[in-house]
C-alpha cells in the first residue's frame, strides 16, 4: 500500500426513497423519478494505480470483495486496458494482447468512503490517480473514457524491427495505435521485446507506455 488516500465526503446509497415515503422496491433497486425514468447513476470512471504484473488478480480480488461486502450499488466495472497486436512469426499470423497501461486499472465506481476503503484494503492497490490527502481524485474526462472503451481490445498490425531509430531522451510522436497523435519522451529501449517505453501525459499525469518500434517516430 502507498501513502494514505483522500477521504471523500460520504454519499448516500444510490436510489434511496424520498424522506418520509416508504420504499416501493427493495433498497437495491433504483427509485424511479416522477416520470418513471430511473435516477441518474453517480458512478464515474477513475484510474487506480496498482502493482504492475498483478492487474488481473487485483481486479478479481476487488470484484470478489464488492460482492462479499454488498457494495454492488456503488460499483460498475473494472477494465484492464489492452490492445491486440497482430504479427507474422515464422510465416504464421499471431495475435497477442498487450496492456496499454501496465500498473493501472480503469474503475467505474461511485467514489465514497466505503469504496475508498475497499480499494485501500485490497493487496496490491496503490491510490486513485490525481487524489491527495485532502482532495478526492478527479474522474476521467468523457473523451478519455470514450477513447479507452472505444478502442479496448482493438487489433493493430505489428511489424518487427531489428533496431530502434531513437535513443533515451528523444522526443517522439506516436503515429499509430491507441495513442496516435500523442508526443512523449523515450525512457527505455526494450530491444529484447522490440518495444520502446515512452512517457506520455495521460489522465493529467506522466504515464509510461510500451509501444512497438514502428508505432513511434521522431517528433
Amino acid at each position: 500500500m502507498t501513502d494514505e488516500l483522500p477521504t471523500p465526503e460520504s454519499q448516500p446509497p444510490e436510489g434511496g426513497p424520498p424522506p418520509g415515503d416508504p420504499p416501493s422496491e427493495p433498497p437495491s433497486s433504483p427509485e424511479p423519478t416522477e416520470n418513471g425514468a430511473p435516477k441518474t447513476s453517480n458512478k464515474r470512471w477513475y484510474v487506480v494505480k496498482v502493482q504492475s504484473g498483478r492487474e488481473e488478480s487485483i481486479k478479481d480480488s476487488v470484484e470478489r470483495r464488492v460482492k462479499i461486502e454488498g457494495l454492488d450499488d456503488f460499483f460498475g466495472q473494472i477494465i484492464i486496458p489492452i490492445e491486440k497486436v497482430v504479427e507474422m512469426r515464422g510465416g504464421k499470423r499471431v495475435t497477442r494482447e498487450r496492456k496499454l497501461y501496465p500498473g493501472y486499472l480503469m474503475v467505474e465506481v461511485e467514489y465514497n468512503d466505503r469504496i475508498l476503503y475497499l480499494f485501500r484494503e485490497t493487496s496490491g492497490v496503490g491510490d486513485f490517480v490525481g487524489g491527495s490527502l485532502n482532495h478526492a481524485p478527479p474522474p476521467m474526462a468523457d473523451h478519455e473514457v470514450e477513447r479507452m472503451l472505444g478502442r479496448q481490445g482493438e487489433q493493430i498490425p505489428g511489424i518487427s524491427h531489428g533496431k530502434p531509430k531513437f535513443d533515451r531522451g528523444d522526443r517522439v510522436k506516436v503515429k499509430d495505435g491507441t495513442f496516435a497523435g500523442m508526443e512523449g519522451e523515450v525512457k527505455e529501449l526494450l530491444e529484447a521485446k522490440g518495444l520502446v517505453r515512452v512517457e506520455l501525459t495521460i489522465f493529467g499525469r506522466p504515464v509510461p507506455v510500451e509501444l512497438e518500434y514502428w508505432q513511434v517516430e521522431h517528433s
